[in-house]
């Protein structure tokens, strides 16, 4: 199979834990809260490694010696169309960043710059892969709620009120483009897939503080000036078909693929595909992908099957935004 299948780079985080592990099968840092597994990064300070692919030994895991010499970014600087496809940008860094999501409190309320602003400007899009009955998101704000209002309200226990909360279930999808408010509540274990940026403004952090007793820093003035205050109440997104979300920066498609189905996958040369297998097992070639498992095509690669096994496969495919 002519694939990449890349080290994940797990974080540890005040409202992560161990779903990973036990909803995805991951062994984790024993004792850990761990909030995110970047899958696929390239950026200065995090870039995922090369556990195996095409010119590269298939192995369990990459010595010191071989770490940061195959790589996403040497990838991206030395075979861009070639692996990346014929659409690729000519960006220093490969310009998408995927990750997991393990919530088990609320994360922050909080804000990616716009595109023109200071900093990073980060879309994004969540994809829901289980959520307890009670978990909640926070998205956009409610009807008739302005920047006053909301300006007013930080700091205090009304802030909350004036976000539209929303319940989510499993393969939902939320859209969040940059310059919305938004909060992940707890509960929620998410395929994220954004923009390669890592700058957010926190606006309100629900009185929480860490080991030492002190609360994280809040960005409350970069927020204010990043919000979209004409944004209320997003609501989930409706596929059409297999696609999901088409922006400027990313595609995603979803397959429900059941059994007795048999799935032919092809490039056409303009694009690399990143599967990410939300549910169930598939079988390509001699090899069996469980949920949570994924692996980058590149855009020159050949042909494969996909044979579904057991009770079918969720398959969730991110490439280029066309």
């Amino acid at each position: 199979m002519n694939a990449f299948f890349f080290k994940p780079i797990y974080q540890e985080r005040i409202w992560g834990g161990q779903n990973l592990a036990t909803h995805l099968g991951r062994t984790l840092p024993a004792g850990k809260k761990i909030g995110e597994s970047w899958e696929l990064v390239d950026r200065p300070e995090a870039c995922s490694d090369i556990l195996s692919g095409p010119g590269v030994k298939e192995s369990s895991g990459l010595g010191k010696e071989a770490e940061g010499r195959h790589n996403l970014h040497t990838l991206w600087q030395e075979k861009r169309a070639e692996i990346f496809g014929t659409r690729a940008p000519d960006l220093a860094r490969f310009p998408i960043l995927i990750k997991l999501l393990d919530a088990q409190d609320n994360l922050s309320v909080q804000v990616h710059p716009q595109s023109g602003q200071s900093g990073e400007s980060k879309t994004e899009m969540w994809y829901f892969l289980e959520t307890t009955p009670d978990a909640k998101i926070y998205v956009g704000l409610k009807k008739g709620v302005d920047r006053k209002k909301f300006e007013q309200a930080i700091g205090t226990p009304e802030l909350p009120k004036l976000l539209y909360d929303l319940h989510p279930q499993q393969s939902d999808a939320m859209f969040l483009p940059s310059g919305r408010v938004h909060a992940i509540g707890a509960g929620n274990l998410i395929l994220e897939i954004q923009q390669n940026s890592d700058t957010t403004y926190r606006i309100d952090d629900w009185g929480r503080v860490d080991e030492k007793g002190q609360p994280r820093a809040l960005h409350r003035e970069e927020a204010l000036a990043s919000i979209r205050f004409t944004d209320h109440e997003p609501q989930f997104v409706q596929p059409h078909g297999e696609r999901v979300l088409q922006c400027p920066f990313f595609s995603v498609e979803r397959a429900f693929i059941y059994p007795g189905e048999y799935r032919v996958w092809t490039s056409d040369q303009s694009s690399f595909q990143y599967h990410f297998l939300a549910q169930g097992e598939l079988k390509i070639d001699d090899r069996t992908f469980k949920r949570g498992e994924s692996w980058f095509v590149p855009a020159n690669a050949e042909s494969y099957n996909l044979e579904p096994l057991g009770e079918g496969a969720e398959l969730i495919t991110v490439q280029w935004g066309k």
